[in-house]
């Protein structure tokens, strides 16, 4: 079952620039409990932060940055705080927010999220019909489905400032406190795949991948 409602008041305000101006495991610690948040035409969608995965540049042989800056990876050579957005398998998109100082290469990719508000919306934007917990749990559970839910695209968002509450996505802190942050391997990749950088809350039933990894 989701989180109780958080009053928009709350919501209001964007995490600084600064909050992102560090190693990108750093940040992903405290990430965990914030909250993504989609303003449109004075209503909103809002979802918190219980799965995130750390990507670093010429060191980490998984990161879209390792190969060098180019036109598509821009974004993640700084300045901190902006939206990466990239197209994968042919069928949905992954969200990322930008690390370290403009110029060094660093993000982190949402891999999933605890629906808030705005839940219906993001069920439609899914093309779901919500039947019991199982169908809530799988909204934006997995990087594809938060994008989805979200309707986060690379036209719409890549470079979008996550850390203005002038955009339309950015994210909040609603004062939520985690109590255990547990890391693992990260999902679903070949090259530095040892590295323990995928963290998540412990116990939340929206984090993603198989439930051997969830626990």
């Amino acid at each position: 079952m989701a989180s109780s409602t958080i009053s928009a008041e709350r919501l209001r305000a964007a995490l600084p620039r600064a909050f992102y101006d560090r190693d990108p495991r750093r940040v992903c610690r405290d990430l965990l409990g914030k909250v993504l948040v989609r303003t449109e035409r004075q209503k909103y969608l809002a979802a918190r932060i219980v799965e995130v995965e750390a990507y670093l540049g010429k060191n980490d042989g998984a990161s879209h940055s390792f190969v060098g800056r180019t036109a598509r990876n821009a974004v993640l050579f700084g300045p901190p705080g902006y939206a990466y957005v990239y197209f994968i398998y042919g069928n949905h998109y992954c969200l990322n927010v930008s690390c370290l100082p403009d110029g060094v290469a660093g993000g982190i990719l949402f891999r999933a999220a605890e629906p808030l508000e705005g839940i219906e919306a993001m069920a439609r934007a899914r093309n779901l019909t919500l039947n019991g917990e199982r169908d809530l749990r799988n909204l934006t559970s997995g990087p594809g489905r938060l994008a989805e839910a979200f309707g986060i695209t690379r036209d719409r968002d890549n470079g979008k400032d996550l850390a203005s509450s002038d955009s339309d996505l950015f994210i909040a802190d609603d004062g939520y406190r985690v109590k255990k942050v547990l890391t693992t391997k990260r999902i679903g990749i070949t090259k530095a795949a040892e590295r323990l950088w995928r963290y998540v809350i412990a116990g939340n039933p929206f984090v993603s991948g198989p439930k051997s990894l969830q626990l």
